[in-house]
């Protein structure tokens, strides 16, 4: 399951993520949420909390998130990925080089050092 956080600037996104993360997720809340940044600005930051209620990903659910960032290639501007799950911090850095933005990969007690990197 998939929540929206709150207190972020207007051109920020973020999410945290609990129990599984299912394909509905993306379609039903990342996605939406990432065309209402895209309607007022060019381009969008993306926060992504995998903390520790994260239970991992239904099937599909991969699938769904590499559509959303290649739907909206040239749209993302930096995205920082909270995370203490070792392969999903590890792919992040290895594959982070083909998106356009820039992206940095945050440990889960560097929650507040992610919103900040994001904010500025």
């Amino acid at each position: 399951m998939i929540e929206m956080m709150s207190g972020l600037p207007d051109n920020v996104i973020g999410f945290s993520a609990l129990g599984k993360v299912a394909a509905a997720d993306y379609e039903e809340k990342i996605l939406p949420a990432v065309e209402a940044v895209l309607a007022t600005h060019d381009k969008v930051r993306l926060l992504y909390h995998l903390g520790d209620g994260f239970d991992g990903f239904e099937a599909g659910a991969l699938w769904e998130d590499a559509k959303v960032g290649l739907s909206h290639l040239a749209a993302w501007e930096r995205i920082a990925l909270v995370s203490d799950v070792d392969w999903i911090r590890a792919a992040t850095k290895a594959f982070g080089f083909a998106m356009p933005g820039e992206v940095k990969v945050f440990e889960n007690a560097e929650l507040e050092a992610a919103r900040a990197w994001l904010a500025g």
